[in-house]
Parts: structure tokens; C-alpha cells; sequence
């Protein structure tokens, strides 16, 4: 079967696309910005659990989004069915308002050659038997891998979008966008006590990456190694102490905590706690966070954004002072801003709005076992789990799944039930040391905005906090 934009769209459809641009024409007639975004969609999940396959789901999704944005008001219709007259009706329903505005569609964005993924269809590079077959043997090795394992989660993620942006005039930007994922999650006990661990790797890119015995044989044993820690664990003090966080997925705080203050929406709206603060400091000296949806591969990577804008590598904290916002086009537009390429939606069901990609802070110059060294007492976290974030006021409670004490700079008990709470932009002036180790997440997080999900990437060094709230079960000596 063919999989051209071209295929998917119109031939498969009988749509005629000189008709479909003449509607989209008079639909943004008058209108300051907006398009149709077409979207077909296959996705694929296989979940191993209890020794045995107990999900296998293929589903296939498509539809469209007609949007017409007038100054900051934004007319949106979609439907699952992609013909002519259903576009013609969303058509009459964004127009009513552009009523009595008379503007003028903004310039498209500017295109690029840049490439980031491959558009093959990973759904088709392997055969239900190949994945089953490995799903089987990530149960067999861990639960032989220790005796401790009493319950073994598998599970392969795959998806293939096709999407097609067409704007007034005739401009049309097309991607094709793979995304696949291997997650594990192990459970070991000893007597009444029960802990779980988990690890998952994946990127924009085909499953064999995915399938070799080398790599779901490394996401078993983290996952093992991370739930044998917990096993061991105490319970966290509470109180206020140095913490030092890992490089990596720990990430995920920096990605809640900050980056989401520092999209042009919440700016724009002044409801960020960086609201007003451009050009200012907002952390420590050292620190610099930027948002690059251009790495290669990566999971939250778009050689587009799906207003069709290409993907940038935005400075947003350099060495401590505020440099800019991400950016869709409404919010650029009306900030007297350009956009960065985060215009990004769930599906064609959604309205876009600015989103990160792969946001993260970069490395310094200090190496990790001098961070440690330097901690008299604290916390050493180097797993999260769920968190939650105000962004007006920029506070938030991270619960780690895997952190340890630091006493007289070494690493000692793991514990558990340990909480992050605080500020970011008051944790960002506490950065007092930085590491030369930064490490992007393995490839797994989704973040949700406003009801809708889509894959981002994080990162960051080892980095130590002075004088953050930790929250524990047990008091702080």
C-alpha cells in the first residue's frame, strides 16, 4: 500500500485537492492565521504481564482540524471523516469568527530540508510473532534473573502519523513521524514486603533498535536493579537539606517545573511566575536551558511543528538570565514574537498551543563525584515519579522512586517516600553546583497540557540544590 501524504488524503479519499485549497482559501478569508491540518494515523500496542499476552490492540485514526484565528480568538472545527463536505461544513463553522474582522492571513512558515526521522512505518518492520517472541523472553529473563521477581510487565508501543498542513495560498507542509517504545516494570518481594521497578527506552525510529537481546536485556536489569534498591529502602527524613539531583530523566523536574512557565501562552496571559522577566536573571550564573526538538531520533523531536513550523533549538535560560519563550504562531504573532516551532496539538481533534520537545539544561564543569563530595547531609535523587506543578505561582511536590542519603560526601541509604517541594524559579537560584554529565531521558516521557499529550524529551547534569524542602516520613536528624 502506498503511504504518500498524496495516497492517504486525497486518492484514498476521492478528495480533489484543487477544491480543498479553495475552500481553505475562503474559509481564512479575512482571518489573521490558521489552516487545515490533515492527520491518518496507525498505532500498535502489545502487553505481556503475568506470563502471558494480555493486550494486543491495532488501531488506525484519521481525520481533520480547520482553524481560523482572528486577533486572539480562534474559530476550530474537525471531524474523524475526510471528505469534501465535511470540510466545507467545518468551513462555514470557523468563519463566524473572522465576523466583522477584516485581516490578513499571515505568511507561512519558512521550510526547510532538515530531516530528523526516517517516514518508514515501524508497525510493518517486524511481524506480531518477532515482538511476541521477545515480550516472552524479557518475562523468562527476569523472572530468572533473581529469585525475587514475582511479577513481570512487558510491553511494545508503536506509531506511524502521517500529517498534511494546508494554509491559504497553496502553502502545504507534510511529515511522516514513527515513534516507538519498550517499557518493563518488575515487582520483587522478600516475605510481606513488596517493591516494583521500572525502565523504558524509545525514540523516533523503528522497533529493531528495540528488539535486540542487548537492549531489552539492559531495560530488565535497570528495572530490577531500581526495585531491589527500594526493597532496601528506609524511610526519607523530611526537613530542609541539600539535594542533589541526577542526570537524565530526573530531568522531568526542570520539564514540570520550569519549562512549562516558560511557554509563550502562559507569558503572553501573564500567568507565569517568568512573566515580565525577559532579559532578567532568573537562576543561578551556569545555568543555561534550551528547548531543541532538531536531535535526531529523539522522542520529542518534530522536523515540523503541526502548524507546519520547523522545529528550532531555543535558548531559554542563558547563564541565569531569561532569554526567550517556545512559541507557536498565535502566541508570536500577538507577543511581536517568532515563532520556535512548538506549535503542537495531540491529534487533529486539538487545537495546537505552544509545547516543549526535548527541553534541558546543559552541562557545566564540575564532575559528579566532586557534586557528592561537597554534600555534608542531603538526598541524592536520581528517579521521579508523578508530580504536580502550579504555573502561575511556579511551585510543585515531585515524589522520587529511587533517591538516596548523602552523609559526609558519600552515597548511603536508599529511601523511600522522599518528596520535592519548592519553587522553580526560586530552585533555579539555588543551583550551586552543575555537573559535566549531561544525559538526555532514555526516551519515555509524554506531558500533559490542557488535556492533551504528546512525547517530549528531557535532560540535565548532575546538579546540587542548597536549601531545598524534602518531604519524607521520618524526621531529619
Amino acid at each position: 500500500m502506498t503511504h504518500t501524504p498524496d495516497h492517504l488524503f486525497f486518492e484514498r479519499t476521492g478528495m480533489d485537492r484543487a477544491r480543498v485549497q479553495r475552500t481553505v482559501d475562503e474559509a481564512l478569508k479575512g482571518a489573521d492565521d490558521g489552516e487545515l491540518f490533515l492527520e491518518y494515523t496507525q498505532s500498535e500496542v502489545l502487553g505481556f504481564d503475568d506470563g502471558r499476552l494480555k493486550t494486543a490492540n491495532f488501531d488506525v485514526g484519521q481525520g481533520f482540524g480547520l482553524r481560523a484565528v482572528a486577533d486572539e480568538a480562534t474559530g476550530y472545527a474537525h471531524a474523524s471523516e475526510l471528505s469534501e463536505a465535511a470540510i466545507g461544513r467545518a468551513a462555514e463553522a470557523v468563519q463566524a469568527v473572522k465576523s466583522g474582522h477584516a485581516g490578513k492571513v499571515a505568511d507561512g512558515p519558512t521550510g526547510t530540508n532538515l530531516r530528523l526521522y526516517e517516514d518508514f512505518n515501524p508497525l510493518g518492520e517486524h511481524d506480531f510473532a518477532q515482538k511476541l517472541k521477545v515480550l516472552q523472553q524479557i518475562d523468562a529473563y527476569a523472572r530468572g534473573a533473581d529469585s525475587r521477581v514475582r511479577q513481570v510487565s512487558a510491553s511494545l508501543a508503536g506509531t506511524w502519523q502521517a500529517v498534511e498542513i494546508v494554509r491559504a495560498g497553496g502553502q502545504i507542509v507534510r511529515d511522516i513521524r514513527p515513534l516507538v517504545r519498550l517499557n518493563v516494570s518488575v515487582m520483587v518481594g522478600e516475605g510481606d514486603r513488596q517493591e516494583t521497578g521500572s525502565y523504558g527506552t524509545g525514540g523516533r525510529t523503528g522497533f529493531g533498535e528495540f528488539l535486540k537481546e542487548e537492549t531489552w536485556r539492559g531495560a530488565v536489569d535497570e528495572a530490577i536493579r531500581q526495585a531491589l534498591v527500594n526493597l532496601e529502602a528506609v524511610p526519607a527524613p523530611a526537613g530542609e537539606m541539600t539535594v542533589v539531583l541526577g542526570p537524565g530523566w530526573p530531568g522531568i523536574l526542570l520539564h514540570e517545573a520550569v519549562g512549562h512557565g516558560l511557554e509563550g501562552d502562559f507569558n503572553r496571559k501573564q500567568t507565569s511566575a517568568f512573566a515580565g522577566l525577559m532579559g532578567e536573571r532568573v537562576a543561578a550564573p551556569g545555568v543555561t536551558v534550551v528547548d531543541d526538538g532538531t536531535i535526531p531520533g529523539r522522542r520529542g523531536s518534530l522536523t515540523v511543528d503541526d502548524e507546519g513550523t520547523p522545529s528550532s533549538r531555543t535558548v531559554l535560560i542563558e547563564d541565569g538570565i531569561l532569554r526567550g519563550y517556545m512559541q507557536d504562531r498565535l502566541n508570536a504573532r500577538l507577543m511581536g514574537m517568532t515563532p520556535t516551532g512548538n506549535g503542537r496539538r495531540e491529534s487533529f481533534a486539538h487545537m495546537p498551543m505552544p509545547r516543549m520537545t526535548n527541553t534541558y539544561m546543559l552541562g557545566g564543569q564540575h564532575d559528579p563525584a566532586e557534586i557528592l563530595a561537597s554534600v555534608k547531609k542531603g538526598l541524592y535523587a536520581v528517579n521521579f515519579g508523578g508530580g504536580q506543578v502550579d504555573i502561575t505561582s511556579g511551585k510543585f511536590v515531585f515524589s522520587c522512586t529511587e533517591a538516596y542519603m548523602v552523609e559526609e560526601g558519600k552515597i548511603t541509604a536508599p529511601v523511600k517516600g522522599a518528596t520535592l517541594i519548592g519553587s522553580g524559579p526560586e530552585s533555579l537560584k539555588h543551583i550551586s553546583m552543575i555537573g559535566n554529565d549531561m544525559a538526555l531521558d532514555p526516551g519515555i516521557g509524554t506531558c500533559g497540557k490542557a488535556g492533551q499529550g504528546v512525547p517530549v524529551g528531557v535532560g540535565q547534569p548532575t546538579i546540587k540544590l542548597d536549601g531545598m524542602t524534602v518531604g519524607g516520613t521520618a524526621e531529619a536528624a
